[in-house]
């Protein structure tokens, strides 16, 4: 699996992103799809599974979250759940094909002590079955996010779900600086970092594009970007937005993939109303991930039979975990170790007015490759 963190990518303007948005719709999925040929396996999607480890009674307020004290969505609270517990259902999700296992805990933020501890005794357990394990647990310390690491962490979670200006509106009891900050720490810590954003939350295609820029200016860039739609819960102050326009949904993914052309995009949440036809215009876009398994946390979710019959339908086929990833001509490859040794130096792109790449290669062959 290719990571952002193998070498520094040029961040976009806003101006770039607005025109790449704007460009007709097949020109500007086929723009995407040329990048992602580049850098990722144009046949392969890495499933997750999205475990939620403590249930609800979360001290924040965010309007789109059924597990805030704050909403009276009927959802019933969960403590920490017990090491063993866990353990099996990672175990499940690998017999089902995830190689990702993520685990979510509805806190504000990590805190030292034996809840803390129960976290690094699974996250141990779970990295032992050859799982790649992300957390999301909240904001942490740099010290924390060590620990993790130390534990078999590879990834933290933290979105930062909506534009700057647009946050306030959704969420009260945070900064977006409490979002960006984690971040720092969880790189500093040697840690990769997942990062993304909600759409169809009252949110203008401006809030939508500045979300963009805003992971894509991190230095560097995260190495995945979970897109959700949002999922309306009843209770919750978002409990009557409309779904999102599905060719609004398709541009964003196919922006996202060209201004972080080396991160996993990830098909998150809302693909339960999601056709399998918007669907696969998303992997046309650039998506490469989805979340198996009935729930995202307590949202709703596709079936893992209706995901594999998905992708079967498409020629799609499951990444293995790892950074090697089979590439079209189906011999492991090893995408970082690749792009570190041949791309860095061959591809010197940057985005011009138009909003596509000024394209220099001098490696023959490597840009038809990938």
């Amino acid at each position: 699996m290719t990571t952002a963190s193998t070498s520094q990518v040029p961040a976009p303007t806003l101006d770039t992103l607005r025109t790449l948005h704007a460009l007709p719709f097949p020109e500007l999925v086929f723009r995407a799809q040329e990048v992602h040929r580049r850098h990722h396996d144009a046949a392969g999607v890495q499933l997750c599974t999205l475990e939620s480890i403590k249930t609800g009674k979360c001290p924040e307020n965010c309007s789109y979250c059924p597990q805030s004290a704050h909403h009276d969505t009927g959802l019933e609270a969960v403590p920490l759940m017990e090491t063993v517990a866990i353990l099996r259902s990672a175990r499940a999700a690998k017999a089902g094909g995830a190689s990702r296992f993520c685990m979510g805990a509805a806190w504000r933020e990590v805190r030292d002590g034996a809840q803390f501890d129960s976290v690094l005794e699974t996250v141990r357990g779970v990295a032992g079955m050859g799982l790649e394990v992300c957390c999301t647990l909240g904001m942490l310390r740099e010290d924390q996010a060590a620990r993790l690491k130390e534990a078999g962490c590879k990834v933290y979670n933290h979105n930062l779900d909506t534009s700057r200006e647009y946050y306030p509106t959704i969420i009260g009891t945070r900064t977006y600086y409490d979002r960006i900050d984690p971040l720092a720490a969880v790189r500093r810590a040697g840690l990769q970092v997942c990062s993304g954003g909600i759409l169809g939350m009252g949110e203008t295609t401006e809030d939508r594009l500045k979300l963009l820029l805003e992971l894509a200016s991190l230095s560097p860039q995260p190495d995945s970007v979970p897109i959700n739609s949002l999922v309306p819960v009843p209770g919750t102050p978002l409990e009557n937005q409309a779904p999102v326009d599905p060719f609004e949904f398709v541009r964003i993914i196919a922006v996202a993939r060209i201004a972080m052309p080396r991160a996993m995009v990830r098909l998150s949440a809302g693909r339960l109303i999601m056709s399998a036809e918007l669907q696969a215009l998303c992997f046309m876009a650039g998506a490469n991930s989805i979340f198996l398994g009935d729930k995202l946390l307590t949202t709703p979710n596709p079936g893992r039979s209706d995901d594999l019959r998905l992708l079967d339908r498409l020629g799609m086929r499951p990444l293995p975990a790892g950074p090697s990833t089979p590439t079209a001509d189906g011999h492991a490859h090893d995408h970082a170790a690749h792009h570190a040794a041949h791309h860095d130096h061959d591809h010197h792109r940057e985005y011009s007015a138009a909003g596509t790449y000024a394209h220099a290669c001098t490696g023959a062959g490597h840009c038809d490759t990938h």
